[in-house]
C-alpha cells in the first residue's frame, strides 16, 4: 500500500463524498421536458436549469464528444505552453475563474427548490472568497472542501451533452492518455510538480503527512516555538512531508458516468457506477507502491464498465 490506512482512507472518503454530491447536482440540474402552446399549437421544449448561461446547446451527443475532445487537447497543448514560459499569474486567473463559476453551479443546485431571483447571485458570492483562498492562500482545508463542490458542478455541465455510448469512448481515450501520461511522457508528474511548487496549488485532493518520527520533530518546534514554526527553521530541520493526491480528473470522469446513468435509468444504477469506481480506486490504492506513479483513470474505467453493466441489467428488471 502506497499510503497508511488512515490516509487511503482519507482519500477514499473524499472520493465518495464528492460523487454523491455530483449525483445530487446533476439531478437538480436534469432537463425538464414541457409541453407549452405557442400561436394555438403544442409545441415541445426542453427546459435546461443550468445557470451562468450554461446551458448546453441543442447538438447531437457524438458532436458534443468530438467537441469535448477537441476541447481536451486545446486545453493540454495550451497548459503545456503556459507551463514552459512558467506563466504562473495567468494559470491561477484561469484557474480562479473556473473554480468559481464551478462552486457557483454546485451551490446554485441548492436553491432551485426556492422562489427566489437571487439564488445565482447568492452561489457566486459564496464561491468568491472560497476560490480566492483557494487559488491565492495556501490552506488546507478550503481546498480540499472546494474540491468537494467544484467536481460536481463541471459534470453537471457536460452530463446534459453527452449519452452511454460518447462517455463509453471518452473513458477509454481518457484512460489511454492516462496511461501515456504518467508512464511514458510524465506530463502528470511534471504537471502536478508545477502545480505545487509554483501555482501553490493542486487541482485534485491533497492530503500531506509525516511519519511518526517527523511527527514528534514538528511538535518539538511547535513547543519550541510556541506554534509559529518559521518556515526556514523547518527547512533547516530536513522535515520530511510525503503527498497523496488524487487528480481531478479522476474523481470528475467518475460522475459524469454516474450521471449520464442517473438520466438514463435512475438512481439505483447511478449508484451501481459509483461502486464501481470507487471499489476500483480502492483497489488501486491497494496495490500501490510508494515511490511510484499510477494511472488511476484505467482502473476506474474498468470499475465504471462492470457498474454500468450492472447498473443496465438491473434497469431492465
Amino acid at each position: 500500500m502506497k499510503h497508511s490506512w488512515k490516509i487511503t482512507a482519507v482519500l477514499l472518503i473524499m472520493f465518495i463524498v464528492t460523487q454523491l454530491i455530483g449525483l445530487a447536482v446533476i439531478n437538480a440540474y436534469i432537463p425538464v421536458k414541457e409541453t407549452v402552446i405557442i400561436d394555438g399549437e403544442e409545441q415541445n421544449r426542453t427546459i435546461n436549469p443550468l445557470p451562468y448561461g450554461m446551458e448546453p446547446p441543442e447538438v447531437k451527443p457524438q458532436v458534443s464528444l468530438i467537441s469535448i475532445i477537441i476541447a481536451f487537447v486545446l486545453a493540454i497543448l495550451l497548459i503545456l505552453l503556459l507551463t514552459r514560459i512558467k506563466a504562473a499569474l495567468f494559470l491561477r486567473i484561469w484557474f480562479f475563474i473556473v473554480v468559481i463559476l464551478a462552486i457557483s453551479i454546485t451551490l446554485n443546485s441548492l436553491f432551485l427548490k426556492f422562489d427566489t431571483s437571487y439564488a445565482t447571485l447568492i452561489a457566486a458570492l459564496i464561491a468568491l472568497p472560497l476560490a480566492f483562498f483557494k487559488i491565492f492562500k495556501r490552506n488546507l482545508l478550503v481546498h480540499n472542501i472546494t474540491e468537494l463542490m467544484i467536481y460536481p458542478g463541471i459534470a453537471a455541465v457536460f452530463v446534459p451533452i453527452l449519452n452511454i455510448w460518447t462517455i463509453i469512448v471518452l473513458l477509454i481515450l481518457i484512460s489511454a492518455y492516462d496511461i501515456y501520461a504518467v508512464w511514458h511522457s510524465k506530463f502528470m508528474q511534471n504537471m502536478a510538480k508545477f502545480q505545487i511548487n509554483e501555482l501553490k496549488f493542486f487541482a485534485g485532493f491533497f492530503v500531506p503527512y509525516t511519519s511518526k518520527k517527523e511527527r514528534e520533530k514538528i511538535k518539538f518546534l511547535k513547543q519550541k516555538y510556541k506554534n509559529k514554526v518559521p518556515e526556514k527553521v523547518l527547512k533547516k530541520q530536513r522535515i520530511k512531508f510525503s503527498l497523496a493526491i488524487l487528480g481531478g480528473g479522476d474523481v470528475i470522469f467518475p460522475i459524469i458516468a454516474a450521471g449520464i446513468f442517473l438520466k438514463s435509468f435512475g438512481l439505483i444504477s447511478a449508484l451501481l457506477v459509483t461502486t464501481g469506481a470507487v471499489v476500483a480506486l480502492a483497489a488501486l490504492f491497494m496495490v500501490a507502491r510508494k515511490g511510484k506513479f499510477y494511472p488511476a483513470m484505467p482502473f476506474l474505467t474498468a470499475g465504471i464498465f462492470v457498474g454500468m453493466l450492472l447498473g443496465w441489467l438491473v434497469s431492465l428488471i
